[in-house]
């Protein structure tokens, strides 16, 4: 029995299939939405989601962060931006974090929720600058 998988970005619908397996960076560490699995809502890091069928990976999506929401029939993925592994443009992630790390030195320290939110985007990029390298 499979289970329904939809990966949303606020720009439009990437995914909407039936798998046998989505793997996906929670927050606290890679979570696997089954068939069956218990009801779950969690934090996303950013990181990549892996549908499988079988025991094959069979697309692999970059995420920035968001939200999974899963069912014993369904994980829907919320996603902060998402796109697929093999149109990340390394150059441009480069380019990202360069301007974040500017801006993190440019932050006050006085304003510890700039500082986490800049942290937490170079996280991010750094894990898109690594999904793009491995793909490429």
């Amino acid at each position: 029995m499979p289970i329904r998988v939809e990966i949303i970005s606020p720009e439009k619908v990437l995914v909407s299939r039936d798998v046998d397996m989505v793997v996906m960076p929670g927050e606290e560490g890679d979570i696997a939405a089954m068939p069956d699995h218990a009801p779950m809502m969690l934090s996303l890091r950013g990181g990549v989601v892996s549908l499988f069928e079988g025991e094959i990976v069979t697309d692999r999506f970059f995420v920035a962060g968001g939200f999974a929401d899963m069912t014993a029939t369904r994980c829907t993925i919320l996603a902060d931006s998402a796109t697929p592994v093999s149109n990340i443009s390394v150059d441009d992630a480069i380019s990202r974090l360069e301007d974040l790390t500017n801006a993190l030195d440019l932050a006050s320290t006085a304003d510890a929720d700039q500082v986490e939110t800049l942290i937490q985007k170079m996280q991010s990029v750094r894990a898109e600058i690594e999904a793009g390298t491995a793909e490429h």
